[in-house]
């Protein structure tokens, strides 16, 4: 077991041990902290002129449904209208999507992929199947599988708009 004083960056707060380090169980505090790092680490491996993670995250809800319809997209990746209509925009004018009117409903706009959006997607895939990996590394699948349903649970637990 590890000296209590070699166990830095854990706050020593509970019995639970891992390593011989008691963890900390501040979970507000763990959670925005590993946010913040892991979108610090993306940001600074980003290629100049590349995608950010949000438009990375609009490339994969396209490539497994291109042309779906803009509020289906922004519901799948947690954004309002204005959200999803400015990172849209935004895509448009980088040349990764087509925004065109629904033949069905011209009130409602379907997104579509270009050759420059596929690229970009296939390129994104390869980033998140390595970050996530490292963010993997040293668990188990079963360990996996235990963060996985506690982060799914937390949006069941506090759904978008719940101000409760």
């Amino acid at each position: 077991m590890r000296d209590n004083a070699s166990c830095t960056g854990y706050i020593l707060r509970t019995r639970t041990k891992y390593g011989g380090c008691a963890l900390d169980r501040r979970l507000i505090f763990l959670l925005n902290v590993a946010q913040r790092r892991v979108q610090r680490f993306v940001a600074a491996r980003a290629p100049t002129g590349g995608v950010t993670p949000v438009q990375s995250g609009l490339l994969f809800v396209l490539g497994k449904r291109d042309g779906v319809l803009m509020g289906e997209a922004g519901a799948a990746l947690d954004l309002g209208m204005p959200g999803i209509s400015g990172l849209a925009e935004r895509m448009v004018e980088a040349g990764l999507i087509d925004k065109r009117a629904d033949p069905d409903d011209g009130r409602a706009w379907r997104l579509w992929l270009t050759p420059a959006g596929r690229k970009a997607l296939a390129r994104a895939k390869a980033g998140a199947a390595e970050l996530n990996a490292r963010l993997m590394e040293g668990f188990s699948d079963a360990e996996i599988d235990i963060v996985a349903r506690w982060l799914a649970s937390l949006q069941v637990k506090f759904p978008r708009g719940d101000d409760a």
